[in-house]
């Protein structure tokens, strides 16, 4: 039985693709508008997993995903880089001089700004999902109206590629994560990487000597994000992720921090992937 994942956005979209790359078989996607969507399918048992941008190489971070894993206490059970790389399409015989209008996400316009800088006859208009505007372009025969997508998009929707790779900054990576309600079980020794999530008193030096353990333990860390307390004004939360060699240091590691920290939370444990 193919497992059902649920997406932010629609078939052709770089979350649909991870979905393909990352389960390696056969899986039925659940298309929703906004990752709130794809949460709520997920806690009410509609699909097994969620599929979920948290950072971009360009743009940074995705901070409203780290409050939507954190919040309705989900688990990372895996992650996956995407080599993202934006299209311009549009039906086939138009052409960038037939193009009046690119309708986008607001990620996807921003990364490709500089290359619409030589077409100031053509107006960059917000939209909700970069593959949404694609089909629509499709189904309404939509004629002097491009979109920026994946090219499984052109393929889907049968839309001609006008320009590859329009987004100013060549390499363009995206970090998705896999989500579920509960955490993954796989062997220690597979697990070498962790995101976790605790809060720290407003006082000199309590993020030092945090950082200080995770050094000490041998601990590697490759992201850190801090997200106000909205009920605790100047107090944040802290969600990290570290790798390690050994799972014996990242134990360590972890109970030391959680003495030494609030509400301290491992959002998930699993095997890092390749960039």
């Amino acid at each position: 039985m193919n497992q059902t994942i649920a997406i932010q956005g629609i078939a052709g979209s770089f979350h649909h693709i991870v979905s393909q790359q990352y389960f390696k078989s056969q899986v039925h996607i659940l298309e929703c508008l906004t990752f709130n969507e794809a949460v709520q399918r997920l806690i009410s048992g509609k699909t097994e997993a969620v599929v979920m941008a948290l950072e971009n190489s360009i743009a940074g971070s995705i901070i409203p995903n780290y409050a939507l894993i954190d919040t309705h206490h989900l688990h990372i059970v895996g992650e996956h880089y995407l080599n993202v790389q934006h299209h311009l399409m549009a039906l086939p015989n138009q052409t960038i001089a037939d193009v009046k209008a690119v309708h986008s996400h607001p990620m996807a316009l921003l990364q490709c700004k500089e290359f619409f800088k030589n077409f100031p006859h053509i107006k960059l208009i917000e939209d909700k999902d970069t593959a949404e505007v694609a089909q629509r372009i499709q189904r309404k025969k939509l004629k002097g109206v491009a979109a920026i997508a994946s090219k499984l998009a052109a393929e889907l929707f049968a839309l001609n590629i006008l320009s590859e790779s329009i987004q100013t900054i060549k390499h363009n990576e995206t970090r998705f994560v896999i989500v579920k309600r509960a955490h993954q079980e796989i062997p220690e020794s597979e697990i070498n990487k962790a995101s976790l999530k605790f809060e720290l008193e407003h006082k000199k030096g309590s993020l030092a000597a945090m950082l200080n353990v995770m050094s000490d333990c041998k601990l590697n860390l490759t992201k850190i994000q801090s997200l106000p307390i909205i009920e605790t004004p100047w107090k944040y939360a802290f969600f990290v992720d570290v790798t390690f060699d050994a799972f014996e240091d990242y134990k360590k590691a972890i109970a030391i921090m959680a003495i030494m920290t609030e509400d301290f939370k491992i959002l998930g444990e699993y095997k890092k992937a390749h960039l």
